[in-house]
């Protein structure tokens, strides 16, 4: 609602003080920082080490970039997100939402990602899309494939756009790969996707990349329990030996 608010703010721009933008953009800001505070609350309260997989909700989420680096300028273009309870996609849509991105991109780039640029210069900004990704993640933790990428633009924005810290959970696909299939040296998503007979239908698209990596999460954690562990808990263990 006050998103909403600041948008029809900025259609009547001649007839309003700046004073009256600062002011709704200021409310944004923070109900953004309480909701995320209240989250923080929640997820610190519950331990899903030990919740057994066929209760394990995650949010499985995958993130469109302008380059590998955000302490060095590089912005998300896209986040896609879908959630997985156990060994079942909750839904099928999920979430995706471009980001608002006004510079003109490398050609590279928008071939790579198959991202128009004229899409991004229409899109939500950061803030509005973080807001309602949250929203949709919850308290659940969150899956990624090679997940360092993922958490180290995740910790940047937000810090430097909800001015708090990232505490969500990551798990990182390899954990259980290596588990299920010690014997096999498999890196990109392509690789185990061809591994584990995922369908790949379009790549570098953060929707899809996201619904495949959470395939390829479902296809895992069949694997891990049939082989006996029943928790993130029991996997951890393991690996530590």
């Amino acid at each position: 609602m006050i998103n909403h608010m600041i948008q029809y703010m900025k259609q009547l721009s001649g007839k309003l003080s700046p004073n009256v933008y600062t002011s709704v953009q200021q409310q944004s800001n923070a109900a953004q920082m309480a909701y995320m505070r209240q989250l923080q609350k929640e997820i610190k309260k519950e331990s899903v080490l030990n919740k057994h997989f066929e209760e394990l909700e995650v949010v499985v989420f995958d993130l469109e970039t302008t380059g590998f680096y955000p302490d060095r300028g590089d912005k998300i273009l896209s986040i896609g997100a879908v959630k997985v309870k156990g060994t079942s996609l909750v839904e099928e849509e999920g979430f995706y939402s471009l980001v608002r991105h006004e510079e003109p991109l490398p050609q590279p780039i928008l071939e790579f990602t198959g991202i128009h640029q004229e899409d991004l210069l229409f899109a939500p900004v950061i803030e509005q899309v973080l807001e309602k990704f949250f929203q949709y993640v919850g308290g659940c933790p969150m899956v990624a494939h090679h997940s360092q990428h993922e958490k180290a633009f995740m910790q940047h924005v937000s810090w430097h756009i909800l001015r708090t810290n990232f505490i969500h959970r990551v798990i990182d696909t390899s954990f259980l790969i290596k588990i299920a299939s010690p014997q096999k040296s498999l890196t990109t998503l392509d690789e185990c996707c061809h591994f584990f007979d995922i369908p790949i239908l379009t790549r570098h698209h953060a929707l899809e990349d996201a619904k495949m990596t959470a395939q390829l999460w479902i296809k895992n954690i069949q694997k891990v329990k049939e082989l006996g562990f029943h928790t993130l808990q029991d996997v951890y263990t393991e690996l530590a030996k």
